[in-house]
């Protein structure tokens, strides 16, 4: 830790340095260089390196900003206007840090700047910035394409937050918002042999729409209006609904289990009972054989579903994508029964006893216990194509 400190201190001096203000200076970043020395006079105010690197750096970014406002304005451009006021702002920023560590004194001579009120012109070039954005907002608005409709909206947004005084500047805004908004309508066909119900429908496109929507992109699932002027339509086309028929798989387990059955005397070549060291007759265990069957029945069925999500522009009508989409569910019950001794059976083969068959879920049930996964390759489905649709 002893050998890291020194290495960490002198790191910090060598980033320091690195970031002081003559080098920014030198870099040409004018404004970072006035922001660094600024901070070392608040701390300093006769540090005379600190002062020429603020009055070298002022002195050259006005001049700079300057000619770039009397270039712009030369130029004549409408749209100029809105870069014009961002450099007034940023004149008008700078003198103001300036101001808060100026008069200096360098040598025994006063060091300071002559203030310049920037604001009637930061205010001419918003009004007419705001001008251009409104004139031009218009113009994008006949074009009648929705990219010209967004720009529009985004013109008529920058123009209400430079001035906000326009007339009908808010219709305009909720006008470009509409037409430029791309709407899509999910909706769900199903043609197999089973039919579904319209509740069932909905819970399979309760999609979250939220999460969907985009800033000018929204999704419709419910109450088509023919009145809605609809950009997209993604069609959920439910082709194939499968249930295979009950199936039940019957194992048999034949378990066999050695326990003693009481005992018999030990003989001897003549007959005649043995007896050990002490006296005793010698007994010997008897055993027989515990036999149970153990039958388990495994109930079986599935149901499959399978379908496509299509993806259809509107004016001209085109097929921009088609992909397939699928879900299962599975019915899977293990019942057992036992014949013959039981007590030849463990603990966990007694438990599995407990168990009866159960009727099996009709073809609609199955279906249902398809919905979460078919929901989900129908979320997956939508989501994965969402980059086209714009």
């Amino acid at each position: 830790m002893e050998k890291v400190l020194p290495f960490i201190f002198v790191l910090a001096i060598f980033l320091s340095g690195c970031n002081s203000s003559k080098r920014q200076l030198e870099k040409g970043n004018y404004d970072a260089a006035i922001a660094k020395a600024a901070k070392q006079l608040r701390k300093d105010p006769s540090d005379t390196k600190q002062i020429l690197i603020l009055e070298r750096s002022y002195k050259v970014a006005n001049e700079r900003d300057n000619e770039k406002i009397r270039f712009l304005k030369t130029e004549g451009r409408p749209n100029n206007w809105d870069e014009i006021y961002l450099i007034y702002k940023t004149l008008n920023d700078r003198q103001a840090l300036v101001r808060t560590v100026t008069p200096l004194n360098l040598n025994g001579k006063s060091v300071d700047y002559p203030y310049v009120d920037y604001m009637p012109d930061m205010a001419n070039a918003k009004h007419k910035a705001a001008d251009f954005y409104f004139a031009h907002g218009n113009e994008l608005m006949k074009n009648g394409l929705k990219d010209s409709y967004r720009q529009a909206y985004d013109e008529f947004v920058r123009a209400k937050e430079y001035i906000g005084n326009y007339e009908g500047i808010d219709n305009k805004i909720h006008d470009a918002r509409q037409l430029g908004m791309s709407r899509v309508f999910v909706s769900l066909e199903n043609s197999s042999r089973i039919k579904f119900s319209k509740e069932f429908e909905q819970d399979l496109l309760a999609l979250d729409l939220p999460n969907l929507n985009s800033e000018w992109v929204e999704y419709y699932t419910r109450n088509f209006n023919e009145d809605t002027k609809y950009d997209y339509f993604i069609n959920v086309n439910v082709k194939i609904v499968a249930v295979s028929p009950d199936r039940t798989i019957q194992k048999d387990t034949v378990i066999k289990k050695e326990v003693e059955d009481g005992f018999t005397y030990a003989l001897d070549r003549k007959g005649n009972v043995m007896r050990d060291s002490l006296g005793n007759d010698i007994k010997l265990k008897k055993y027989k054989t515990l036999q149970c069957a153990l039958v388990e029945s495994v109930q079986l069925k599935a149901c499959r579903i399978d379908g496509d999500i299509e993806v259809i522009k509107v004016n001209p009508d085109k097929v921009l994508k088609k992909d397939p989409i699928g879900a299962q569910s599975n019915f899977e019950y293990v019942s057992s029964r036992a014949i013959g001794d039981t007590k030849a059976l463990n603990s966990a083969q007694l438990q599995q006893l407990r168990t009866a068959p159960v009727p099996f879920p009709d073809d609609y049930e199955m279906v249902m216990r398809c919905s979460e996964s078919l929901k989900m390759a129908i979320r997956d489905g939508i989501r994965n194509n969402k980059r086209i649709i714009f």
